[in-house]
């Protein structure tokens, strides 16, 4: 990962205001920070959460509570559950997407 030249930064989440990003089902709220091509995200998926598009942008994703599915353009599905976390590189592996039933709680760096 190469990261944009961004000064020592620390960032309170709970400070950060969320906005809401409605899915094909259900909605996301994200915390965002941005710096250059950065951004690193705090993501709450409510239950039913169905991403509205597949991505083809590379992230680090860990989650923090609860369950996801990430879907591959391919067909693939892969489960990713709390404690656990995904790499791809953009334009990667395959373009995805991300559900959850239940909801979770997710930290990005994309």
């Amino acid at each position: 990962m190469n990261l944009p030249d961004t000064p020592f930064t620390t960032l309170d989440w709970n400070a950060i205001p969320s906005e809401e990003y409605p899915g094909t089902t259900g909605t996301s709220r994200w915390r965002s920070f941005s710096s250059g091509d950065l951004r690193v995200r705090m993501v709450d998926y409510g239950p039913g959460y169905l991403a509205d598009h597949w991505c083809d942008r590379g992230h680090v994703l860990h989650v923090i509570s609860g369950e996801l599915v990430v879907e591959l353009a391919d067909g693939r599905e892969i489960p990713i559950s709390q404690g656990s976390s995904f790499c791809v590189s953009n334009h990667g592996d395959a373009a995805h997407r991300v559900r959850t039933s239940q909801g979770c709680s997710v930290f990005i760096v994309d």
